[in-house]
């Protein structure tokens, strides 16, 4: 018999989804991706291309039988070998929404949502009444007599979730989401979506290549590389603790959330400067570590953010060091071994820290 590389994908708990995904591609491509989703929880699969997300996603809905392994979700078989178990896609109470979308062009809108309440039998009217509902929840009234060509990006995902959800599904797989919408439209349905998962009551996996949407919306990020889980932990543990080089660089920018007015963004520990006076309200401030200057001394010249703190953790990255600050603000700073040495660095050691207000980037948050 012909051998395939196997992919692995392991999740034990004793509700909400417990797998131990198995298979593998014809190309010798392997992966190991360990798991756990507790019911009302969302975890985020974050990786690059090529790293094994989608197989995850077919393994999981059932476009890819298992090799070995099992899939249960709330106690139920969905796929073991072992036992000659597969339960078919439409069956398995798990509900997907595609980067793609993957809507019908020839329906309305109104009938793309309810479609899978009406392969499931219900009655048309009442299938209807409850599309209409989830259009309204979603922010779509009034449009569910169009087709999904006359819509938007963003529209088209908000149908595509309120297609999801209408099942009542229990597990929701979310896969790159907010990967095929403009900048604009992307944070504007992340909260639509934050809102959303907020109050779904099961499992959530997000599929994304994007640590801003892990880090806001995912109780757990688990990162993935080659076919491998790396990482595993928080936003916060994955932001100033990362174990690999590649975790180091999606984790890269530091996030700092506040309320921008004037040109100051507020947070509860520190105001920053930022290039940007016209934006206010709820913001994201985004500061590469490469942006931020390390002294020993406090820097004259043109810095508008400049505060002394204590670096409290020195990682070495290869040609790079990335060092950890303390209050007020826990930032992220990469300068090269040369600098460390020339500095005289070790944890604990008090610093000066300075931003250029034109380094910091600001959207809405």
């Amino acid at each position: 018999a012909r051998r395939v590389a196997r992919a692995v994908v392991a999740i034990t708990m004793s509700s909400g989804l417990d797998a131990h995904l198995v298979a593998g591609r014809e190309n010798g491509f392997a992966v190991d991706v360990p798991l756990q989703i507790a019911p009302g929880h969302t975890a985020a699969l974050l990786g690059p291309n090529g790293a094994g997300k989608s197989t995850v996603v077919s393994l999981l809905s059932g476009l890819l039988p298992l090799d070995d392994g099992r899939i249960m979700l709330d106690d139920r078989a969905l796929d073991d070998p072992a036992h000659n178990v597969f339960v078919p896609p439409e069956e398995r109470g798990i509900g997907v929404v595609f980067q793609d979308y993957v809507l019908f062009p020839h329906l309305t809108v109104t009938e793309n949502v309810a479609f899978g309440l009406r392969s499931r039998k219900v009655p048309r009217h009442e299938a209807s009444d409850r599309a209409a509902q989830w259009l309204e929840r979603v922010g779509l009234v009034g449009l569910g007599d169009r087709k999904p060509g006359d819509l938007s990006g963003g529209q088209a995902q908000r149908v595509a979730l309120a297609r999801a959800l209408i099942a009542e599904p229990l597990l929701l797989l979310l896969d790159e989401p907010l990967a095929a919408l403009d900048a604009t439209t992307r944070v504007e349905l992340r909260r639509t979506l934050d809102d959303h998962l907020e109050h779904f009551t099961g499992p959530r996996l997000l599929i994304t290549h994007d640590p801003t949407e892990a880090f806001l919306l995912a109780d757990q990020v688990h990162v993935m590389e080659g076919g491998v889980v790396t990482q595993v932990g928080t936003a916060d543990d994955i932001r100033l603790r990362p174990r690999t080089p590649y975790i180091a660089d999606l984790a890269g920018s530091n996030l700092v959330a506040g309320t921008a007015s004037g040109g100051i963004v507020a947070t509860p520990t520190h105001d920053l400067h930022v290039g940007d006076t016209h934006i206010a309200g709820p913001v994201l401030a985004t500061i590469h570590p490469r942006a931020i200057s390390i002294h020993r001394r406090q820097p004259e010249g043109s810095p508008r953010n400049t505060w002394e703190t204590a670096i409290t953790r020195i990682e070495h990255y290869g040609d790079r060091v990335r060092l950890q600050t303390g209050h007020p603000l826990e930032l992220t700073a990469e300068i090269t071994p040369n600098a460390l040495d020339a500095l005289a660095l070790t944890e604990g050691s008090a610093v000066w820290v300075s931003i250029k207000a034109t380094e910091i980037n600001v959207a809405a948050g």
